[in-house]
């Protein structure tokens, strides 16, 4: 049965996630690696194991509606959980693996969980140090036992248990499962995705089966999947993008999912599988962009030539397809041969060789960074959207992509700027509202538009343009708006910087708090015999504050005067997305930045 087949009306994630084990029941619907083997899973196995995690937590008194926290890093299990618990009518809800256990024990209490399925001992841990404090919570689920062999305690059990216990249940009463994932309608929540919470606590974004079937179906039109597609699995899984990537595309696509084996892995599982879709976000972006450009700084002169040339005539066949235009014939084969000679295997080190499209989201992107790749013949394309609609609202189409835009409304949705120039969206994928939070929900949702925050504009040719987010415009003393985001990107195009945020509101001029790309300026400083013993050191040697005060130059040079970086300093502490100034999508937290070195800050004024 193929997507245009399914009345998605008439659908929930459930009775659609059914329909497709009894139709591709023998095609491979997960691969990941057992022993440094991947193995493949196929939809009668996803099916067989969500039905028995599902029917163990009936058993274990899982009500409609009840919420069943996942903690896991992306592996099968945590497919098995998720699909598993709606298709009993509970309400998944992701807990990101980095979280502390305070921050584990604010989603347990908020959301009112009554499971916790935890992926191995450190996660298990975090619940056990709070669990006197989460009142709702009836029973601890751990996936991997590894190290708990001798581990009793009434309250928790093994997955593998939970899966015997689901088994019983189905040779007791079949029927029931068939019943349970029937309850629910396409109006009820399926998902809570909680936000990152830089304003304040995470709020819990309801999501409904309505919500991401429409979502997935929108998206589908324009950039359409099939069975054949490998899509690889690293994102974490609570967040909305890697959620419809690796769990809700598939249903409609019968696309195979991949999983990392540890972040460590992607660049090795990137060539092991060659996705045909990728999906990242700009960070990974920037890394394979800056190990690239450092890899050809150690070529020979003859591969240095050889790559200028070919990304020169990739650079030129871009432009002319992006300006809408028919390439000439000669550039065509200059094209082909400079693909043969040299960008194919470029694309081949970055495992990116069979991409079909490739898209980057959840944050904003330097469009040069954009015209790079696709000037190495990549069909790379940016969507912006939010948890609160379900992942994307815009995209760029197939044949009209426009950088410096993120594209034009996906199909049935509906896009405008309000008159202080913020951006609303409406739409069949517009969220229920935020759990238990009536007044903040009231205050996003006015006449079903959602009010996203960010401030923007749509061009002449009906692409949105995003300008910042409303509340990151910085106002100069002398009265000037400047939108940070646009030079922090330019900042992130070079190989040396990972981060940056602009300072500035209020002052006389602009200033930068920097954090480098540790691996590239190590290696910077080793081959320039710059000393240095911790990370702290390397940030505070001049050879490499001098590096990164050429790097701010470079990019002064593409602002107006008002706009330049007139003085920078790099962050001497090295910042993980274990740390509360980090988003789970490698992203500085602007808000805890400047207030974690407000007075490094003001050292600069």
């Amino acid at each position: 049965m193929t997507p245009s087949q399914i009345n998605i009306q008439n659908e929930t994630v459930p009775t659609l996630f059914w329909r497709r084990v009894h139709d591709w029941a023998d095609n491979t619907a997960l691969r990941a690696k057992v022993y440094g083997i991947w193995r493949k899973i196929t939809w009668r196995e996803y099916g067989q194991k969500a039905r028995y995690a599902g029917l163990g937590l009936i058993s274990l008194g899982l009500e409609k509606g009840d919420r069943v926290t996942i903690i896991s890093e992306n592996n099968p299990e945590w497919l098995f959980s998720d699909m598993g618990a709606m298709c009993a009518g509970g309400i998944s809800v992701g807990i990101y693996p980095t979280d502390s256990p305070q921050q584990v024990e604010y989603v347990l209490n908020h959301c009112q969980a009554k499971f916790y399925i935890a992926e191995d001992e450190e996660q298990l841990d975090k619940v056990l140090e709070v669990r006197e404090r989460t009142p709702h919570l009836k029973k601890i689920i751990v996936m991997d036992m590894e190290g708990l062999r001798h581990f009793e305690d009434d309250m928790c059990m093994s997955f593998d248990d939970l899966l015997e216990l689901g088994k019983k249940m189905d040779e007791e009463n079949p029927l029931l499962f068939e019943q349970r994932l029937r309850e629910p309608q396409p109006e009820d929540t399926a998902i809570l995705i909680y936000t990152s919470g830089t304003t304040g606590p995470p709020k819990g974004a309801m999501i409904t089966h309505s919500n991401i079937l429409n979502t997935m179906d929108m998206q589908n039109e324009v950039n359409a999947g099939d069975e054949t597609d490998e899509v690889l699995s690293f994102l974490p899984l609570c967040h909305i993008a890697q959620r419809t990537v690796s769990v809700f595309a598939p249903l409609l696509t019968g696309g195979r999912i991949n999983f990392v084996e540890e972040m460590d892995t992607i660049p090795q599982n990137m060539q092991e599988v060659s996705p045909t879709i990728f999906f990242a976000v700009p960070r990974i972006w920037e890394k394979f962009y800056s190990s690239l450009i450092l890899t050809m700084k150690e070529s020979t002169r003859f591969e240095k030539l050889a790559f200028k040339w070919a990304t020169g005539i990739g650079q030129k066949l871009s432009d002319i397809r992006l300006h809408g235009q028919e390439p000439p014939v000669h550039l065509k084969v200059l094209f082909k041969l400079a693909d043969w000679a040299v960008l194919r295997n470029l694309k081949k080190v970055i495992g990116l060789n069979r991409a079909r499209y490739c898209m980057s989201g959840a944050a904003p992107i330097s469009p040069d960074l954009l015209k790079f790749y696709h000037g190495l013949g990549l069909d790379i394309r940016e969507v912006y959207g939010q948890t609160e609609n379900c992942g994307p609202t815009t995209v760029h189409y197939s044949g009209h992509v426009k950088f410096g835009t993120v594209g034009q409304p996906l199909p049935r949705a509906q896009v405008k700027i309000a008159e202080d120039g913020e951006i609303l969206l409406k739409g069949p994928h517009v969220f229920k509202g935020y759990f238990n939070d009536p007044e903040k929900t009231a205050e996003t949702v006015i006449d079903g538009w959602l009010y996203t925050g960010d401030v923007g504009r749509i061009d002449e040719d009906g692409h949105l343009i995003i300008t910042d987010r409303k509340k990151d415009i910085i106002i100069t003393a002398g009265g000037k708006n400047i939108t940070p985001s646009e030079i922090e990107n330019q900042l992130k195009f070079s190989p040396y910087i990972t981060d940056a945020v602009v300072i500035g509101d209020g002052r006389k001029y602009l200033t930068a708090l920097i954090m480098v790309d540790d691996e590239n300026v190590m290696k910077f400083a080793q081959e320039n015999k710059v000393p240095f013993t911790t990370y702290a050191s390397l940030t505070k040697a001049q050879e490499v504050v001098d590096l990164i005060q050429n790097e701010v130059e470079e990019v002064n040079k593409q602002f107006a005067r008002v706009e330049t970086v007139k003085k920078f300093r790099l962050i001497d502490i090295q910042l993980t997305t274990d740390d509360d100034e980090i988003t789970p999508t490698g992203k500085l937290k602007r808000n805890f930045v400047n207030e974690k070195f407000k007075d490094v800050i003001e050292s600069m004024y």
